[in-house]
């Protein structure tokens, strides 16, 4: 088994548990309180979840968020999940493609085409990686899956408690700037459970970056996977890191917030996304779209399939409910419905 075979494993396992949230940082989602509309003047069964991103259709605004790859378990999640996201009309994101470009035996994991014809697959390499690569390179591992897009991941704080992670971060923006002009399929920058500040969000708007998963803090800290590594490891040096980085982040409200007047086309909440009521909240402070990574996989372990389908049906049932009772027809209304915020979230809003 490979290194990084090992540590797809490893993160599978931690991620199936409750080991690794965080603490006491929340996604401030809670924050987003709707104003009742008594008189909705609307059919529940008429109320209309679609939305177009990167040219393709959801039916509701929902990704299955990038998880996994690399190892035989990973390709049976892979599979499972993208026919799910397929016959749900929802995106799907893959897991780091590193391994596949490092192993081209670990291609397979990551097909998932064959079963989600019509997705919108999203690939997935981090920026550290990335700049090594030359663009040919990155646009082969793109064809490889036939993705529709390429999320480049930013992941510093999760690298510094990796054991024998990287630690040059030099060249990130100038690596994004290059493939936002070379490569022929769009750019989606993601952070790994950190979120995105305003600061970084202009920059990448500077790089002409359109899209962006914000990744926020709130749901699982993968700082807290990396010191579980670490500690089994016995990396008390990385472990000790960890535990003072635990909760390190911006939550995922307050980044989705933050990036919302930054004028980018398409931007996906995900970081503690859980209930329908995360995804209406997540979209009326401007995000396009919600992806659910963790929740998802808990509920594939706990139940197989049908544990997944029936947690998707709670979740649109909730975003429903939510849209009838704010008078949202549809998502852009949604995204006009009246709220009130809390003190935590405007604050960092301001």
């Amino acid at each position: 088994m490979s290194i990084i075979g090992q540590r797809k494993i490893d993160h599978l396992a931690l991620c199936a548990t409750s080991e690794i949230a965080f603490r006491n940082t929340t996604t401030l989602l809670e924050q987003v309180r709707f104003v009742h509309d008594a008189l909705p003047e609307l059919d529940a069964n008429a109320i209309d979840t679609s939305i177009t991103i990167l040219k393709k259709r959801l039916r509701v605004p929902i990704f299955i968020a990038a998880m996994t790859g690399g190892t035989e378990e990973a390709a049976h999640v892979n599979r499972q999940l993208s026919q799910i996201a397929e016959e749900r009309g929802y995106g799907f994101g893959l897991g780091s493609q590193r391994a596949m470009h490092v192993q081209r035996d670990a291609e397979w994991t990551y097909s998932v085409r064959a079963f989600a014809k019509h997705t919108l697959v999203l690939g997935n390499l981090g920026v550290v990686h990335a700049k090594r690569m030359s663009t040919d390179e990155i646009a082969a591992l793109v064809a490889r899956v036939e993705a529709d897009a390429l999320c480049i991941h930013l992941n510093p704080a999760m690298e510094l408690v990796q054991p024998g992670g990287d630690r040059d971060f030099t060249g990130g923006l100038e690596t994004i700037d290059r493939l936002v002009r070379e490569l022929d399929v769009p750019i989606i920058v993601k952070e790994t459970g950190c979120g995105l500040s305003r600061s970084v969000g202009a920059r990448l708007r500077s790089a002409g970056v359109a899209h962006v998963d914000v990744s926020g803090a709130g749901g699982t800290s993968w700082v807290a996977v990396e010191t579980k590594r670490a500690e089994q490891a016995a990396d008390a040096r990385a472990a000790a890191i960890g535990h003072a980085l635990w909760d390190w982040g911006i939550p995922t409200g307050a980044s989705v917030g933050m990036l919302a007047p930054l004028g980018f086309q398409t931007i996906i909440a995900t970081g503690g996304i859980a209930t329908g009521v995360d995804v209406a909240r997540a979209i009326a402070l401007g995000a396009s779209a919600a992806g659910l990574a963790r929740p998802v996989l808990r509920a594939f372990h706990a139940g197989g399939r049908d544990g997944v389908l029936a947690f998707f049906d709670g979740i649109e049932a909730e975003l429903r409910a939510v849209m009838l009772l704010t008078g949202s027809a549809n998502i852009e209304a949604l995204r006009r419905a009246p709220r009130v915020l809390g003190s935590e979230l405007r604050a960092w809003l301001e």
